[in-house]
């Protein structure tokens, strides 16, 4: 079994600074290169489904993949934000996303199931950081350590320099 306290945390944090940047009523503009709130929220909803998938894979006894690509194309982040309303349905959206990700990948999933390797594809700005087969277990404590921490900092930068979090 997989302790999700960390990845609920996580999750919480994220959620905690996305209200944060929403209520701070700041629309400056965002520097060149950079997502909006809306799009970092966008791309986690979007990891956060691949997971989803890649773990429900895993308990059914499917071959899967794990390619982080399809949440780094704008025109399908944008899509997203579309269709999940905005800010505040992305937020839900990651909120029941994350309860899902936690009870699924948590006591649902065996020792055997959490080792099983998925062919697994990330990029990060162009450049591929895994491309090799990973347990699945890793694919959830990246979240809870790399993925949803960097995007909550990223959300927090969002923040006027006159607001302390």
């Amino acid at each position: 079994m997989l302790d999700t306290t960390p990845l609920r945390a996580a999750y919480r944090a994220l959620l905690d600074a996305a209200a944060t940047v929403t209520g701070s009523g700041d629309r400056a503009a965002v520097p060149p290169g950079e997502w909006t709130a809306d799009q970092i929220l966008a791309h986690v909803a979007l990891v956060n489904a691949a997971t989803i998938t890649a773990v429900s894979s895993a308990a059914s006894g499917a071959i899967t993949s794990y390619d982080n690509r399809t949440a780094l194309d704008t025109w399908t982040i944008d899509r997203v934000i579309a269709l999940a309303g905005g800010n505040t349905g992305l937020r839900n959206r990651i909120r029941i996303q994350a309860e899902a990700l936690c009870e699924l990948g948590g006591a649902m999933l065996s020792t055997t199931e959490l080792d099983t390797p998925i062919p697994t594809l990330l990029l990060s700005n162009g450049i591929v950081l895994v491309d090799q087969p990973m347990p699945l277990r890793d694919l959830i404590t990246g979240l809870a350590e790399v993925e949803i921490p960097g995007h909550t900092q990223q959300l927090l930068a969002h923040l006027p320099d006159t607001i302390d979090v």
